[in-house]
């Protein structure tokens, strides 16, 4: 059964556990990013994980080695169970936020190609291919590709076999949750719930399209 991720991408603490609480129940996890941890702290994280969730950071790091070791310690230490980094940073970055990853027990995933159009100029094609290649030679649990392109996806999942697909571009992008739900791993969907004059009903109409 493919996973249904919310994307958690409000400003303010109140919002945000609001949100969470109301559509835990239909979710398998929930990825929080700069939009939220910018606008109510790192604290925000801990607070919630209390509902029982695996946390995904998405903080889609893109350093030098060192540093991407130190952003992927601080975020499992934070209380995140996973972490999204970029691949055009090259393999030896890659396999900082990998190792840092397993080392504490968590996963990481790596964006092959984003969901939004300005993707297709440079982070698509043979780029995305040698970027799927990569993460599954440096032992990424996965990868990130655009429910918004699902011929993208059934490509890249030529290429990375039994690793994961989380699929972010659902609803408010244009990516058709029924068309991409047997592609993939994990659905991620995020202003379609948040922004719905009731979240936790539009957690449960996707979380039956994923079954």
């Amino acid at each position: 059964m493919t996973e249904l991720i919310l994307a958690l991408d409000v400003l303010t603490r109140e919002e945000a556990v609001y949100i969470a609480d109301k559509t835990a129940p239909y979710l398998d996890a929930i990825k929080i990013g700069y939009p939220l941890v910018l606008g109510a702290g790192m604290k925000i994280v801990h607070e919630i994980a209390g509902l029982g969730l695996p946390l995904i950071a998405d903080f889609k790091v893109a350093d030098i080695p060192n540093t991407n070791k130190l952003i992927t310690e601080h975020a499992f230490q934070a209380g995140f169970s996973a972490i999204i980094a970029q691949g055009f940073t090259g393999s030896d970055s890659v396999e900082a936020c990998v190792e840092t990853a397993h080392d504490y027990g968590g996963s990481c995933y790596v964006v092959s190609e984003m969901s939004h159009p300005g993707a297709l100029e440079f982070l698509s094609g043979e780029n995305a291919a040698r970027i799927a290649k990569m993460a599954v030679e440096c032992g990424a649990d996965g990868i990130i590709a655009p429910a918004t392109r699902p011929e993208r996806v059934k490509a890249l999942r030529e290429i990375i076999g039994s690793k994961k697909i989380l699929s972010p571009g659902v609803g408010a992008q244009g990516g058709d949750a029924k068309e991409i739900a047997p592609l993939i791993d994990g659905m991620i969907v995020g202003r379609s719930i948040y922004n719905a004059e009731d979240p936790a009903k539009a957690a449960e109409e996707y979380s039956f399209i994923r079954r």
